[in-house]
């Protein structure tokens, strides 16, 4: 079961081309700091804007880099289930632990076209999937229902709840049981997540404050929400703050105050505005 810290790692960019040195840093950096797991090629990602050449570089070089020393839960995400199942096939091949697939953006299936895309997926390929369910961006929703029917496919382990309905978890956990990992996509509710029954969060803050992601998750798997809370409390105006203006146009400019990579990101995504840089000046403090 993935548990824990996992990062939606930002892909770096430098002039237009994908860093490659940066990315090394921020791996290396990443599991120093203590993360639980490693998620390449997400929303944050920017997975939509990478070519094909691209995304299955960076998922071979965080593979290369990680060397076996925390779980890799890869992007294999498209509306296209081919162009899905070849990024999966690839991910596994590279030796990735699981792979991370978002329901069909763009072509809006019903639940019964939602379940077919999942299906030819992990009919396709022998490696533990999860769900990423983010109607926000999606524009369709995964019900219940139909996660519980997904569930039963033999390599679909977890999701990725980026739904931003906190009731959700307690209506699949009636309908799944807890021998699934079920993961927010939420920075800001992550805690609430874990306390009805969440096993870690793919976060995009722990892009900059991995120890302090690293800790509060800790906290919830022992059960000590009081400690949570006290660093979720302490989180939250940089949590807040990631999401001034579209993602990873925050982060990025976060990381970039680190040293770790530039803040260039790609269309649409445009530069972050010079009143979101001063908030996040002044939230330094929070960061590595």
């Amino acid at each position: 079961m993935f548990s824990g810290s996992y990062v939606a790692l930002v892909t770096p960019f430098i002039n237009g081309k994908l860093d490659e040195a940066a990315l090394r840093r921020i791996v290396n950096w990443q599991l120093d700091k203590g993360t639980h797991g490693l998620v390449p090629v997400g929303t944050t990602g920017e997975s939509p804007t990478l070519s094909e050449i691209e995304h299955k570089r960076v998922v071979e070089i965080v593979v290369e880099e990680n060397n076996g020393r925390v779980p890799i839960i890869a992007g294999a995400g498209s509306n296209n289930p081919v162009e899905a199942l070849a990024y999966a096939r690839h991910a596994k091949d590279l030796g990735a632990d699981a792979v991370l697939c978002v329901a069909g953006y763009y072509n809006r299936p019903n639940q019964e076209g939602l379940y077919a895309h999942f299906e030819y997926i992990a009919q396709g390929v022998d490696i533990p999937m999860v769900i990423y369910n983010i109607p926000p961006r999606a524009i369709v929703d995964i019900e219940p229902q139909t996660m519980a029917k997904l569930a039963a496919l033999p390599n679909v382990v977890g999701v990725k709840d980026a739904t931003g309905d906190i009731s959700r978890i307690s209506l699949e956990r009636m309908a799944l049981g807890n021998d699934f990992s079920y993961l927010s996509g939420d920075d800001l509710a992550a805690v609430a997540y874990n306390s009805v029954g969440g096993n870690g969060c793919i976060s995009v803050t722990a892009n900059v404050a991995p120890s302090r992601c690293s800790a509060m998750q800790t906290a919830c798997l022992k059960g000590d929400y009081k400690e949570a809370k006290r660093i979720h409390d302490e989180l939250t105006p940089l949590h807040a703050a990631m999401f001034n203006e579209p993602s990873p146009a925050g982060v990025k400019y976060a990381a970039s105050l680190l040293g770790l990579c530039s803040e260039e990101t790609r269309l649409p995504v445009m530069p972050l505005s010079t009143e979101s840089k001063t908030t996040l000046d002044s939230l330094q403090h929070l960061m590595g």
